[in-house]
C-alpha cells in the first residue's frame, strides 16, 4: 500500500532541492502533487520525472513572497485536483550569514517574505479548505537556526525561530479541527542554495560541516523521507514538533 494513495500534496521550492526530492518521493508513494516554484524551468523538470515513472503532478508557478501569486497558485491547483491534503511549505531564501549590521532593511524584508510570511500566505491559503473537510498535515520547514546561532545570519535565525513558534501556534489553534503542524528542521543539506558554499570550501564551512555526528552534509532525498513520515498517517500523533534532520550538528 502506498503511504499517501489519494492524496494531494502542494510542495513549495518544488523546482530544486528539497521540494523537489519531496515532490517525486510523495508521487512515488501515491500522491498527486503541486509542484510550486517560483522558476518555472525547474517545475517543469520536477513534473517531467514525476511523470515519467507514471506520477501525476501539476505545475504551479508562485512567488511565496507576494499574496496574489499565493492566491492564485492555491486557487489553480485547487481547481485541477479538487483538495489539498498535504502542504509543505519548503520554499525558502539564505541571508549569507550576515549578522545585523550587514543586514540591510531590503534584505531583511526579502528573507521574512520568503522565509515566514511566504509561509504565512501559504498556510492561510490552503487551511480554510483543509478545515472544511476537518484533516489536513502541514509540514512547515525550519533549520538548526530554528534552535541556535550560527546557521544562518540576524535575518535567517529570525525568520527559522520565527517559523517554529508559528507552526506551534498552528498546531494549538488548529489540532483539534484536524490539522496536524510540524516542523522539519534541516542542518547542512547539499541543494541549489548551498551547493555552492560547499563546493568552495571555505575552511570554516567545512570545518562545521565535517564536525558533526554524521561526518557529512546531508542530502535533499534524506530529508524528503523524514517529511514523507509526517506526511503519512504514521506521523498521527505528532503535533507542533520541531524535529532536525541535521546529521547530528544540534548535539554539540
Amino acid at each position: 500500500m502506498k503511504r499517501l494513495k489519494n492524496k494531494v500534496a502542494l510542495i513549495t521550492g518544488a523546482g530544486s532541492g528539497m521540494g523537489q526530492a519531496q515532490a517525486k518521493l510523495f508521487a512515488q508513494q501515491g500522491a498527486k502533487v503541486i509542484a510550486a516554484d517560483i522558476n518555472m524551468d525547474g517545475l517543469e523538470q520536477t513534473v517531467a520525472a514525476i511523470q515519467a515513472e507514471g506520477g501525476d503532478a501539476y505545475a504551479v508557478q508562485i512567488d511565496v513572497a507576494k499574496q496574489s501569486s499565493v492566491q492564485a497558485g492555491v486557487k489553480s491547483g485547487l481547481d485541477h485536483y479538487g483538495q489539498i491534503d498535504i502542504l509543505s511549505n519548503t520554499a525558502g531564501i539564505l541571508d549569507d550569514y550576515k549578522p545585523t549590521l550587514d543586514t540591510s532593511e531590503e534584505l531583511w524584508d526579502r528573507i521574512m517574505g520568503v522565509n515566514l510570511k511566504g509561509l504565512y500566505y501559504m498556510t492561510n491559503a490552503v487551511l480554510p479548505q483543509m478545515l472544511e473537510r476537518g484533516q489536513g498535515v502541514i509540514i512547515n520547514f525550519g533549520s538548526i537556526a530554528s534552535f541556535v546561532a550560527g546557521g544562518g545570519g540576524a535575518a535567517y535565525t529570525a525568520a527559522k525561530h520565527a517559523v517554529a513558534g508559528y507552526t506551534k501556534q498552528l498546531s494549538f489553534d488548529y489540532g483539534q479541527k484536524g490539522i496536524r503542524a510540524n516542523v522539519i528542521a534541516p542542518g547542512a543539506i547539499e541543494t541549489g542554495m548551498t551547493k555552492e558554499i560547499f563546493a568552495e570550501g571555505a575552511a570554516e564551512v567545512m570545518e562545521s560541516v565535517n564536525s558533526v555526528p554524521a561526518g557529512r552534509y546531508g542530502q535533499p532525498e534524506e530529508v524528503a523521507n523524514l517529511a514523507l513520515f509526517l506526511a503519512s498517517d504514521e506521523a498521527s500523533f505528532m503535533h507542533g514538533a520541531i524535529i532536525p534532520v541535521d546529521g547530528g550538528w544540534l548535539v554539540k
